[in-house]
């Protein structure tokens, strides 16, 4: 078949090219797995398109923002195929998260409704209420793993938010464990997918920690579902606002209700993307504060400027501009969603390669973010970076936050807005953008704001921060010390 004519200019100037030191048989898995963003962060340097090796598979890795926006806006062309995409739809259903561009548009049709502003002002009462138990919880000069109890206000925010329900703090935990252990075990499968029908513990685990997670995901809807049938909560269901409410009320273009299946495949997604995404930008955050003290105290003093004891509110966004930027580099330096897989569908020519049908194309936002002719020292916590990419109520390319602060401001020698901004994705480009942007950017600045409010950070001296190797960037574990301001 002859490449695809997309009717895109050429990429005039990129170049491709490979990345150095594979091995016989293995080539980069090695790398990929015990230092994946080390290995990563030096493929610019070979080429604005470069193939590594997965073993024998090749997989084209995207290091050139033009790049990565020809293939997340094309969406027909690179699709969300393979085996990748296969072993994800198995484990999740065939969601909003894992569907193929054949599904997408009704699929976000469907849910999209669920996440207009008005059903974000309810999540963001929510969001405080749970912001605000979580930290009366905490105490003075206790350590603390990070992780684990920003993963528990995550968890109770979207389940709350999402699905009007609760969880016990035991089956909080259980379900923690079971999505870590499952996005551990997808990202190992993904490299090594001949390892997933081998009968080893490891496998064994991955398949208990997905029943775990999805009978969760079962009984939230079975218990909504027991709530709607019953005399007052049935009337109470009628004026909720959450996202499976909305899935078990709206019909279809035939005037039939959401199949199931379809319900049960957007709430398991849901449950893992409202959770993991969240708490480990928070945990990152948390993490960067308390190695960049200065930063921190001013984080502080803006929102106890604008707090003074009290959970942060939806309304006070626009007031904390240094609480945003801080979000933003964050999610610049550490995104959540590191590594996105696309599939040609056709032959097709990327960086003067061509490509045949069926080859992997990956973009990793670390790559393109961490590049040093868009972002001056890109490896610093630099929040002042996006002072100059303020709005009106607006706090960088997050949308709601913005300002100007010292700590890092804008420096002369910045490459232009424009250039910065265009390659700035941690929720991807095009029609696959995350619906849950808002919802996430919301929840994270209001909780960074309440914290830095209420408690200084201080790392656990002797303990060295290493991301888990799993398919959503979070610290393994992240011991600190909580002090009361």
């Amino acid at each position: 078949m002859a490449p695809r004519q997309d009717r895109r200019p050429a990429d005039s100037g990129l170049r491709a090219g490979r990345a150095p030191g594979a091995r016989p048989l293995a080539g980069h898995l090695a790398a990929f797995y015990r230092t994946p963003l080390s290995f990563l962060d030096g493929l610019p340097r070979h080429g604005d398109l470069v193939e590594v090796r997965l073993g024998r598979r090749p997989v084209f890795v995207l290091c050139h923002p033009a790049l990565v926006r020809r293939v997340l806006t094309d969406d027909r062309t690179y699709d969300r195929d393979g085996a990748h995409y296969e072993r994800s739809r198995r484990a999740m259903g065939n969601s909003l998260a894992t569907c193929p561009y054949a599904d997408h548009r009704a699929q976000r049709r469907l849910m999209q409704p669920a996440f207009r502003p008005d059903h974000l002002d309810r999540y963001a009462a929510v969001m405080r209420q749970t912001i605000g138990e979580t930290m009366d919880g905490w105490r003075h000069g206790q350590e603390t793993d990070l992780v684990r109890e920003l993963f528990g206000l995550a968890t109770k925010t979207a389940l709350r938010a999402l699905f009007g329900a609760d969880l016990p703090p035991a089956e909080a935990r259980e379900l923690h464990d079971a999505l870590d252990t499952f996005l551990k075990g997808i990202y190992r499968q993904s490299l090594v997918p001949w390892a997933a029908r081998l009968p080893i513990p490891a496998n064994r685990r991955y398949a208990r920690a997905l029943a775990c997670w999805r009978a969760h995901t079962t009984r939230l809807i079975d218990t909504h579902r027991a709530q709607t049938d019953d005399g007052q909560a049935a009337d109470r269901a009628a004026d909720r606002k959450d996202v499976l409410s909305h899935l078990l009320s709206v019909r279809m273009p035939d005037g039939t209700p959401v199949a199931d299946d379809a319900v049960h495949d957007q709430s398991t997604a849901l449950v893992l993307a409202g959770i993991e995404t969240t708490a480990a930008a928070l945990a990152w955050a948390c993490h960067l504060l308390s190695h960049h003290p200065d930063v921190e105290e001013e984080l502080s003093a803006e929102a106890r400027g604008v707090l003074g004891e009290r959970a942060a509110t939806q309304d006070d966004l626009p007031r904390l501009p240094l609480t945003g930027r801080v979000v933003t580099e964050t999610l610049r330096l550490y995104p959540p969603a590191w590594i996105i897989p696309r599939i040609t569908t056709v032959e097709t020519e990327l960086a003067g390669l061509c490509l045949p049908a069926g080859s992997t194309v990956v973009f990793s936002p670390y790559v393109v973010h961490r590049r040093g002719d868009l972002y001056p020292e890109p490896h610093r916590f630099l929040p002042g970076r996006w002072a100059a990419d303020e709005g009106p109520g607006g706090g960088g390319p997050g949308g709601a936050r913005s300002g100007g602060e010292r700590s890092g401001g804008a420096r002369s020698g910045d490459p232009d807005r424009s250039a910065r901004l265009r390659a700035y994705a941690p929720f991807g480009f095009g029609a696959h953008r995350c619906i849950g942007e808002e919802f996430a950017l919301t929840e994270a600045t209001m909780a960074l704001a309440t914290l830095a409010a209420r408690w200084r950070l201080r790392a656990v001296p002797g303990v060295t921060i290493r991301p888990a190797a799993r398919a959503v960037l979070a610290p393994e574990r992240l011991p600190m010390y909580l002090y009361a301001r």
